[in-house]
């Protein structure tokens, strides 16, 4: 007997030895994996040494205790089969010392009668604390089902920690520490852990499934929990989307707050709120939102880093299901610093907007952008010479066409190469990538040559102006459909909802340039061929207000006086006031160059006799 316990001190002593080195994991998160990799081989070494001699009643309860240490350490290294398979073996050797019948496929049902086996017995805590294990495996390996098949069980194990176990096994609370097996992690802890993050992964589900005021019951209820403050921070954040679907924003506005004053580095809740300002039509708020999300985005994610190392078993690797991720995700500090750039230009802040894009275009060519992306992307940015051109939009609107005109140089630069001489589109479905990258580049070329035509009109540069319109108009009309079993045909008004968002733009694009081309020859009295652009501008983009004025401008100098009027009161009767914030900036009708003023063109019309217009 004296020896069977110089063994026993002996794997005790190894076993606590390896727990403190585990533990101090949380103080050398650097060498984290190192250091976990050699406590992992070090339990295992110890677990074979144990299991190396017949199952003893003496013995299990250290066996178990190393079990529940070995398999957590196999689980934080995401290891889930190897330490589902230890997990196992011990729940059988259990059974084996009880004399129960272990034979069933059912892990569940296997479980049950593990704990009936062994209530109120010295391996009542032991087992307990590896049923901890395995509700941290399920819920690592998204096997919920089995979790709510338990979940009774799982619901009373923080009470039955807390309650029961002190006073069963009789001594066993009086020992010294070092006659007692340690745990790399204090179950209760664990168990609290678990929970938390049990619901969290749960009210994902219900989210995604439509059920929102159930996950929003459960998460307001888990919002109370002892856990980490970015878990509890999570609660509230995933309230707040719940909140939003149910078409209440001002609460989960409020709800995006608390996760904020919870968790100071949740930038989802930032990001939520941005999205819930920009619906409610709150764009300064908004603003304001986008630039604090994007000035935490590129700082170190500090806080990220303290909940990831505040467990043996971080809470990312339970949270990685795919209904998690994909709600607590957040554009890339790119993306995000695009957006603001886009929100400040369209809402009258074009200095600030024109910064951001600068700022923007100068990080896409740092050799360690990618450094800033550290979350996951949820909106891809635009190609670089698509974020030229809107820069070069911006550049305009600021009153810096010289900027302008370089950015747009420099698409045109390395586009203009690859520009076949004609580009011939299938049906959407036969499309091929070859043709998408053409009419992408061909897209690009067009509007830097409209940017172009506008930098002149700005500078009254008029016969500057219309050669890059030309310009633009000239390679719009190398597009040509093919439909199946038909002759290529020039595009039509009618192809726009089939052919989807680029014919769009290409259609905008063609009538923007013919507007601007019309009023450009308005300036060197052109007047014939001023009529006929207006025309055929306004046919493909009738909501342009500036051609629609300019078409009436042309025909008074035509001295058809009445048919100016009727233009005029046409175009003030359709304006509208809306911003488009699907349309890239460079679409956008410019508001510089040569502008009639309303109130000129009511004056002309008084002189015809015709009441003013309301």
């Amino acid at each position: 007997m004296e020896q069977t316990f110089s063994v026993s001190d002996q794997w005790i002593h190894e076993n606590n030895e390896t727990v403190t080195k585990c533990q101090e994991l949380d103080r050398d998160v650097t060498n984290r994996d190192h250091h976990l990799k050699l406590c992992s081989f070090q339990f295992h070494k110890l677990l074979r040494k144990i299991q190396g001699v017949p199952a003893h009643a003496e013995h299990t309860h250290l066996e178990l205790a190393v079990v529940y240490n070995t398999c957590l350490c196999s689980a934080a290294q995401a290891q889930f089969s190897e330490a589902q398979l230890l997990l196992s073996q011990a729940a059988d050797r259990v059974l084996q010392c009880k004399g129960a019948n272990a034979q069933t496929a059912d892990v569940c049902v296997q479980w049950k009668l593990l704990l009936q086996s062994t209530e109120n017995t010295f391996w009542q805590p032991s087992v307990v604390h590896l049923l901890c294990v395995q509700w941290a495996l399920w819920l690592a390996t998204h096997q919920l089902k089995r979790i709510e098949t338990l979940e009774e069980v799982f619901s009373s194990l923080r009470e039955q920690l807390h309650d029961v176990f002190e006073d069963v096994g009789g001594s066993k609370s009086k020992e010294k520490p070092s006659k007692r097996p340690q745990l790399v992690a204090e179950p209760r802890r664990l168990v609290e852990l678990l929970h938390i993050c049990t619901v969290i992964i749960q009210s994902a589900e219900k989210i995604d499934e439509g059920r929102h005021s159930e996950a929003l019951s459960a998460l307001q209820a888990a919002s109370t929990l002892p856990a980490h403050r970015a878990l509890l921070a999570h609660t509230h954040l995933l309230s707040g989307f719940c909140l939003a679907h149910m078409k209440r924003p001002q609460m989960a506005l409020q709800c995006y707050k608390k996760a904020l004053e919870t968790d100071s580095g949740s930038v989802c809740a930032l990001y939520q709120s941005a999205r819930v300002y920009r619906q409610l039509g709150h764009t300064q708020a908004e603003i304001q939102a986008l630039r604090l999300l994007h000035s935490i985005l590129m700082l170190p994610s500090a806080t990220q880093s303290m909940l990831a190392h505040s467990h043996l078993l971080p809470p990312a690797l339970l949270l990685s299901s795919q209904s998690v991720s994909s709600l607590l995700s957040v554009p890339s500090a790119f993306s995000v610093l695009h957006s603001l750039a886009f929100k400040c230009v369209l809402h009258g802040r074009v200095s600030e907007g024109v910064e951001h894009y600068l700022d923007l275009l100068a990080l896409l060519h740092t050799d360690d952008h990618q450094e800033v992306q550290t979350h996951a992307e949820t909106q891809p940015l635009p190609r670089l010479p698509e974020l030229y051109l809107q820069a070069g939009a911006a550049l305009l609107m600021a009153q810096r066409p010289a900027d302008c005109d370089a950015l747009c140089s420099e698409v045109l630069s390395t586009t203009l190469e690859l520009l076949p001489e004609r580009v011939l589109l299938a049906e959407p479905e036969e499309q091929s990538e070859v043709d998408g990258k053409r009419l992408a580049a061909l897209l690009w070329a067009a509007a830097a040559y409209l940017l172009q035509g506008h930098c002149h009109s700005h500078l009254k540069e008029w016969k500057q102006a219309v050669t890059h319109y030309t310009r633009c108009i000239n390679l719009l009309v190398k597009v040509r459909f093919k439909k199946t079993g038909l002759q290529p045909q020039i595009q039509s008004v009618d192809m726009d909802v089939k052919w989807g968002k680029d014919m769009n733009v290409l259609q905008r694009m063609k009538g923007l340039s013919l507007c601007w081309r019309g009023i450009n020859f308005a300036q060197t009295a052109q007047l014939k061929e001023a009529l006929r652009d207006l025309h055929l501008g306004l046919q493909l983009l009738p909501e342009c207000t500036g051609a629609g004025l300019w078409c009436g401008e042309v025909l008074w100098r035509l001295d058809r006086k009445h048919e100016a009027a009727a233009f005029w009161e046409k175009t003030w009767n359709s304006m509208t006031q809306t911003l488009d914030e699907n349309l890239p900036l460079y679409l956008l009708e410019p508001q510089s160059g040569p502008l009639l003023k309303s109130t000129d063109l009511h004056h002309r019309l008084q002189e015809l006799g015709l009441p003013k217009s309301d």
